[in-house]
């Protein structure tokens, strides 16, 4: 009999502790962001997840930590996960980020503001996912990928055929959403949902 192909889940980490001090990459999840992301283990497929993959961002981490700790699983760690590079800005207050994360989809050719070219961001996070799948082929189970808002839109993008935008965008909730795909097709199962809905 045929095992069913693998399912990769990615996922958002939830609400993170933002601190205008202290580094983006560096920031966990706060309070609130490790209780979603523990309701998240009573999803019905976590039980099915034989391999957890995460960007070396803390918020990221902190989350992956949750999910492979609940299944007895290690973290395996790709710094390619990583969301698109924000270091030439830096923290930005909410409504400035909104509008320069608007710009960043809506011109991906170009660096906006010193950020990350939107092409070069998608273009890692395919290559990162592709070498996630070489890594767990002939694994046990499904695939989680825990990582970022900016680079799961565009990853979506590229699953679905469709142009850079933020049409594929993730709810604004806070992050703490997921969508599926098959590991061989790379069909996409179902867009974003949220981890504790």
């Amino acid at each position: 009999m045929t095992r069913p192909t693998p399912t990769v889940y990615f996922v958002t980490h939830p609400d993170v502790l933002i601190d205008p001090s202290v580094p983006v990459a560096d920031w966990p999840l706060s309070p609130r962001g490790r209780e979603r992301m523990a309701r998240a283990l009573a999803l019905p497929w976590v039980g099915r997840v034989g391999a957890v993959w995460c960007s070396t961002e803390r918020k990221a981490r902190d989350g992956a930590e949750i999910l492979a700790g609940h299944l007895g699983l290690p973290v395996q760690v790709l710094t390619e996960l990583g969301e698109n590079d924000r270091s030439a800005t830096g923290y930005l207050p909410k409504a400035e980020f909104e509008a320069v994360a608007d710009e960043f989809f809506a011109r991906p050719h170009e660096s906006v503001r010193g950020w990350e070219r939107a092409v070069d961001a998608q273009r890692r996070i395919v290559g990162a996912v592709e070498k996630v799948l070489d890594a767990s082929a002939g694994g046990k189970g499904d695939v989680a990928i825990v990582a970022h808002g900016g680079v799961g839109t565009l990853l979506l993008c590229h699953l679905r055929g469709d142009p850079i935008g933020r049409t594929h965008d993730q709810p604004p909730n806070n992050g703490g959403n997921y969508f599926a795909f098959d590991a061989a097709t790379r069909r996409v199962h179902h867009g974003w949902r949220a981890i504790d809905s």
